[in-house]
């Protein structure tokens, strides 16, 4: 797929999908969708001693760098474990041009960039200390067949039902439910009313929360 970089409205940049039509991010804000959908209505929101993410898909390494900033803000005697799934790896070039570190103050933000894109896929990496990253090269459907621990937090980042309707339907959302400890969180930038019946029906607590900028509303959900 041919892509190309393009900068969103707070400055980040995104990769934009000729053929798709689609960007990564949204155009409102590349870093501040993910700080928004991803960290304060995510992470922030669990007090786990070791947290388990799974992130669908790892994209840009953008959702894995606000993670660990938030990190750096606490007393950081808890770990995180974080598992990102990709079937399409983004390009050595793709990643120089991107530069995601030029936006925080932290002046160990640019190794910790490179070290983030440099990791080996399917193999555990620690970042920094507490934070250790497994980056999964395949389908979201082989999902079933991977061997995690129980997951925590779920950033389900995938492209927009437009392009992929696949992945917003019950299959995969099954596959995810499966993986995730009971009380485990669920968070997505969308909040299509197909993707609430259906989290409803797996029976997760599905909570519709202010969006984005950009974007009135989005999903949290639960699992009982």
């Amino acid at each position: 797929m041919k892509r190309e970089i393009k900068t969103t409205n707070d400055g980040s940049k995104t990769l934009f999908i000729n053929d798709l039509n689609e960007n990564y991010h949204s155009h409102h804000g590349a870093l501040q969708e993910a700080e928004h959908v991803f960290i304060k209505n995510g992470l922030n929101l669990v007090n786990d001693c070791e947290i388990n993410i799974l992130e669908l898909g790892f994209g840009t390494g953008l959702n894995v760098l606000v993670t660990i900033n938030e990190y750096l803000k606490t007393d950081k005697n808890h770990v995180i474990n974080y598992f990102s799934l990709e079937k399409y790896p983004i390009n050595e070039s793709e990643v120089k041009d991107l530069a995601y570190f030029e936006h925080f103050d932290n002046p160990e933000f640019k190794n910790i960039y490179q070290k983030i894109h440099l990791a080996d896929w399917e193999k555990p990496v620690e970042i920094i200390s507490g934070f250790n990253l497994k980056k999964i090269e395949c389908d979201f459907f082989d999902l079933k067949n991977i061997n995690l621990p129980e997951i925590n937090l779920v950033y389900f980042d995938c492209f927009g039902a437009r392009v992929q309707p696949d992945l917003w339907e019950k299959p995969l959302f099954e596959l995810v439910a499966d993986k995730m400890a009971i009380n485990g969180l669920l968070t997505t930038y969308s909040s299509k009313g197909s993707v609430r019946r259906i989290l409803q029906e797996l029976n997760f607590q599905v909570e519709k929360k202010q969006g984005p900028p950009g974007k009135r509303e989005m999903i949290n959900a639960i699992k009982l």
